[in-house]
Parts: structure tokens; C-alpha cells; sequence
């Protein structure tokens, strides 16, 4: 059967004749000649079925919305001379369209309703956040007394992962840090004679802020990412399911000894950050203003408090809780699909990099208020 004479329509005799098998392997065809047909304005349209032998669902669907199609345009469709089965499956298929209803329209939000919706969503989230917060923390003391539970091969992984890995990127990360701030201010204090005060300005802006900072959010990009892959992983593996087979919670085997080692960590790199941030700020000093490391070394001590370093230092075990705490718990969100590592990966990233810089700006505050 070919397209040609699949469908035949007589238009003196408004008869239409059926050749072949109306199925779904055919409908292309047919559908392509009863679009060209030039149907009448008004009157009656017979459909002869009888050299159509075989008629499927999608070719008694095809005869029954052109039935429809039309009736609406004020022509009567009689089918004629179709085989008994042919006539029940059209009159089924009649029945169903008879009954069919339009889609609903999707109502569209408006702005403040969709500020309102994700608020909401945002709400839940960080709901089920404090619950995991709280399940941690439940989990954490049940075992503080009981060392057998203890997981310290799991916890040396970690600082050897976290931190001792971590110290090359820091330390050159920190010493760019300490190059570039020394240019930008000391360009400034050169014009006015005052070079010997980049000690005082290098010394108080890494120790308090950016070596800290950006100590975390680089801990963030490369620990707390890895954090939410390996947990998103093991949880699509369903590794974590058999963990509470074998009594052991994932508490206790992933979490806690990730968050625990990030919090041992953290403090050093902040520690292995400042130094290497003043060494850059001394290279830049030396080679740019002229100070001598002697005389950046002797003035530092007088000019940089010792609470400084407390300061910067102080803020390193928050950070590194904001870090563990987001990068797990995206990492047990995970479902079951591999795009929702990746998502979940970047929602780590980005969520532990804002808190960062919140609690950093709190911690400013803080401080401002208590005059340190």
C-alpha cells in the first residue's frame, strides 16, 4: 500500500473509501491524504470500511476525531460497512474522546508568590538541616563513651586528606595573597612616606580576615565538595543502606569522623596561612618599599597584638563545622540519580561559601562591639 491510494474519495458521492490496513505502521499515510481532502461546507460524508480489513486503536482514534472534527464543522460522518471488531473498537474509542476533558491551564505564579514558594522551600530545607544537625549531635554522644566505637583510622584518613594534602595549595594560595595586598596598599603608603606601616596592615588584615577566609573557602571548593561526592556516591550505591544492615550507623563510619578531622584541620591550615601570607607580604615589602625582613621582623611584634592571631585562628573551628556539616548533609540528600550528585556537589559549594562569609561578617560585628 502506498500513500497514493490508501485513501479514496469520491466527492460527487461524498464517499470515502478505506484501502489497506488503518494501524499505526499506516497512519503517516492516511493522516497526509485526509489533511488534502477539500471536504464540503455541509451534508453528510459515508466512510466505507470494507477493503480496510485491519483497523487498530490509533486508526479508530485517527477515524473517530476526523468523525469529530467534522461534525463540528456541521458535516455527519456515517461509517459504513466496517467489520463488527473494527465497529466496537470505534465505538469504544468514541466513548473515550466523548468523555475527554481539556487539560487544566497551569496557573502562573506571580512574583511575590513565587518569593513565598521558595521561601517556604527554603524553610523545609533548612528544617531537615537542624534535624541532621540534631542527629549528628545525638549520634556524637553516644559514642563519646564508648572507645571502641571510636573510628581513628577513619579520622586519620581524613586530616591526612583535608589537611596534609591540602598544604601546598594553601601555602602558595596564601603567599599570592600576602604579595598582592602588600602592592595594592603599599603603593598607597609609599606615596606618603609611610612604608614601614605594611606591617601594620599586612599583619592585622591576614591574621584577622583573609587568611582565614579565604583558607575556608578554598577548604569549602576542595573538602567540603569532595564531602557531598563521596557520601552522594556511596548513598547511590546504596553502600549507606547496607552500613545500617551491619549495626553500623553512617553517623558514626562517615560523618562524624569527616567532621571531626575538618575540625582538627582547619585550625593548622589557618595557622600554615598566615605564615606563609606574612612571607609573602615580607618578599613584596623587601623588593618593593625596601624593608628589610630584620625590620619587618623586629616591628611586627610590636604593632600586631597576639589576639589577632587568637582572632583568625578562633574562627577556624566554625568555619570548618558550616563546612562538614553542609557537605554531609548535602551528600545524604542525594537521590537516586547521578545528576543529583553534581547538583547537590554545587549546592555544597556555594551554601558553605555564604555562611562562610555570614558568620565571617557576624564575627566583625562581634568583635566591633566588644572593642578587639
Amino acid at each position: 500500500m502506498t500513500a497514493q491510494n490508501a485513501v479514496q474519495y469520491d466527492s460527487s458521492t461524498r464517499q470515502l473509501s478505506l484501502h489497506g490496513d488503518l494501524n499505526l505502521r499506516n497512519l503517516a499515510y492516511f493522516q497526509k491524504l485526509l489533511t488534502n481532502i477539500t471536504w464540503p461546507n455541509s451534508g453528510e460524508v459515508i466512510i466505507d470500511g470494507e477493503r480496510s480489513k485491519k483497523i487498530d486503536t490509533a486508526g479508530a482514534w485517527l477515524l473517530v476525531r476526523l468523525k469529530k472534527n467534522l461534525k463540528q464543522k456541521g458535516i455527519h460522518v456515517e461509517l459504513s460497512k466496517f467489520s463488527a471488531e473494527s465497529t466496537e473498537l470505534l465505538a469504544i474509542i468514541d466513548k473515550e474522546l466523548a468523555e475527554e476533558k481539556p487539560l487544566p491551564k497551569v496557573k502562573k505564579l506571580n512574583f511575590f508568590a513565587l518569593i513565598g514558594l521558595n521561601t517556604i522551600q527554603q524553610l523545609k530545607i533548612f528544617q531537615s538541616y537542624l534535624s541532621f544537625v540534631g542527629h549528628l549531635t545525638y549520634e556524637a554522644l553516644r559514642i563519646t563513651f564508648q572507645p571502641a566505637r571510636w573510628r581513628w583510622n577513619s579520622l586519620a584518613s581524613v586530616i591526612y586528606q583535608t589537611g596534609y594534602q591540602g598544604l601546598p595549595i594553601i601555602a602558595l594560595l596564601s603567599f599570592l595573597i600576602g604579595v598582592v595586598l602588600t602592592y595594592q596598599m603599599g603603593l598607597l603608603l609609599r606615596n606618603y612616606g609611610a612604608n614601614i606601616y605594611i606591617v601594620d596592615l599586612l599583619g592585622l588584615s591576614v591574621l584577622r580576615e583573609f587568611a582565614p577566609l579565604i583558607t575556608a573557602i578554598m577548604v569549602s571548593g576542595r573538602t567540603g565538595s569532595s564531602y557531598t561526592a563521596s557520601i552522594g556516591m556511596m548513598k547511590l550505591n546504596q553502600e549507606i543502606d547496607a552500613l545500617d544492615t551491619l549495626g553500623v550507623t553512617p553517623a558514626e563510619l562517615l560523618l562524624l569522623p569527616r567532621i571531626l578531622g575538618l575540625l582538627i584541620t582547619l585550625p593548622l591550615l589557618v595557622m600554615w596561612s598566615d605564615i606563609f601570607g606574612i612571607v609573602g607580604g615580607m618578599v613584596m615589602s623587601n623588593n618593593m618599599l625596601g624593608i628589610t625582613w630584620h625590620d619587618f621582623l623586629d616591628r611586627f611584634p610590636q604593632v600586631i597584638p597576639l589576639r589577632s592571631l587568637i582572632i583568625g585562628i578562633g574562627k577556624a573551628p566554625v568555619f570548618a563545622l558550616i563546612i562538614s556539616s553542609i557537605g554531609c548533609f548535602q551528600g545524604m540528600q542525594v537521590k537516586n540519580s547521578a545528576d543529583s550528585v553534581g547538583q547537590n556537589t554545587t549546592k555544597s559549594v556555594v551554601l558553605a561559601i555564604f555562611f562562610i562569609i555570614v558568620a565571617d561578617a557576624i564575627f566583625s560585628i562581634i568583635f566591633s562591639k566588644m572593642k578587639l
